[in-house]
């Protein structure tokens, strides 16, 4: 490889119904004048990134290849999945949504970012160099690493607007759940300083005790036997009528609703045979579980809504304007509400070794994964 070329990370569904990822040189331009070039150095493995990489691709059908200094994996897409991935077939697309590294080269209106350490929500972050328009980039405050800054765009912004979603949509408490992940730990950590009221929902004791030692106060564990009258109790002391659920199919939306109505119910004097007229809200934004959401609507009454919610669409909503707040916050507690911590950090080569694949695919809750590009070539 030359200094003119890098290495980078794509993810290829054939028509046939394969799933082909590889690693490619690609040709290094020079930055244009509002354009920079960096080198990215950290870069994290979001579920958001999964679903591109892999995407509904069956990983018990998967097959190493190539070589040891540029392997490929492959595995089958099962036919009924291929429908929706009409609109990338035979595309070789890159893949990383988010990253951090040094600014190597900059245009000539771009030379104050020169040597600066920045953040970048881009696309094509799982590679070496990224060349970027300079006004994508988030300088990071002086002594941020970029490993520090990796993860500064999608789960603070996510976190943060959730909270922006409470209080736009005139609810007053939240309900989450996958509470001890690295985005739920953030939103811990927002919503006890800005006193929010906020139902954490995990599935296991250390979990729970995860967020507690952050100071969590409403916690409840989706696997106790008495999961559901507890989570009435802390729904029904912090008001909560809005709940973002990382899980995404089963039940446990229905189980937040039925509880939001049970919780509602306790204050209501007369009968209403609709139920309370008090709407509540479950957005889903993840994956976690792969089944259908089942809704049982006979105790949930009929002011209630459960639907999907995208960061994306989201900031496009609020605009340019408050988008920015946000971010000048994140940049401004960056090591501590907002810092994230990773299981481990690995290359673009082990990225595509099976059973580091396996590995953070599991997508369990408090693992997280840090791609460094150039790990080994400093």
């Amino acid at each position: 490889m030359s200094e003119s070329t890098y290495l980078q990370l794509r993810s290829l569904v054939t028509a046939g119904g394969e799933l082909q990822l590889s690693l490619r040189q690609a040709k290094l331009p020079e930055p244009a004048a509002d354009e920079v070039v960096i080198r990215v150095f950290a870069s994290p493995i979001n579920p958001s990134d999964l679903g591109l990489l892999l995407g509904p691709a069956d990983l018990s059908t998967a097959r190493a290849g190539g070589t040891a200094e540029n392997p490929t994996y492959t595995a089958t897409i099962p036919s009924q999945a291929m429908k929706a991935m009409a609109p990338r077939v035979d595309q070789s697309m890159p893949v990383g949504n988010e990253g951090a590294g040094i600014v190597i080269k900059a245009g000539a209106d771009a030379q104050k970012l020169l040597g600066r350490t920045v953040a970048v929500l881009g696309g094509g972050m799982y590679a070496q160099y990224r060349v970027i328009k300079a006004a994508a980039c988030l300088p990071l405050p002086e002594g941020t690493t970029p490993a520090e800054g990796a993860s500064c765009f999608i789960n603070p912004l996510t976190a943060l607007s959730m909270v922006e979603t409470m209080r736009r949509e005139n609810h007053t408490a939240l309900v989450h759940t996958a509470a001890a992940s690295n985005l739920g730990q953030m939103l811990n950590k927002i919503c006890l300083k800005d006193g929010v009221a906020l139902v954490n929902i995990v599935r296991s004791a250390e979990q729970a005790e995860t967020l507690r030692k952050d100071g969590a106060k409403y916690i409840c564990d989706s696997t106790s036997p008495k999961f559901m009258d507890e989570l009435t109790d802390a729904i029904a002391e912090t008001g909560a009528t809005l709940a973002f659920d990382a899980v995404g199919g089963g039940k446990l939306a229905n189980q937040i609703l039925i509880c939001m109505e049970a919780a509602i119910n306790r204050k209501q004097t007369t009968y209403n045979r609709y139920g309370s007229p008090v709407h509540k809200q479950v957005y889903t934004y993840g994956v976690l579980d792969n089944r259908p959401l089942e809704i049982d609507r006979s105790n949930v009454g009929m002011a209630w809504g459960v639907g999907g919610w995208l960061l994306t669409y989201f900031l496009e909503k609020i605009g340019p304007q408050a988008t920015q707040k946000l971010r000048e916050r994140i940049a401004a507690e960056l090591k501590t509400t907002f810092a994230s911590h990773y299981t481990a950090e690995i290359s673009l080569v082990e990225a595509l070794q099976p059973e580091v694949i396996a590995a953070y695919n599991r997508r369990a809750t408090g693992e997280k994964y840090l791609i460094n590009p150039n790990k080994g070539l400093q």
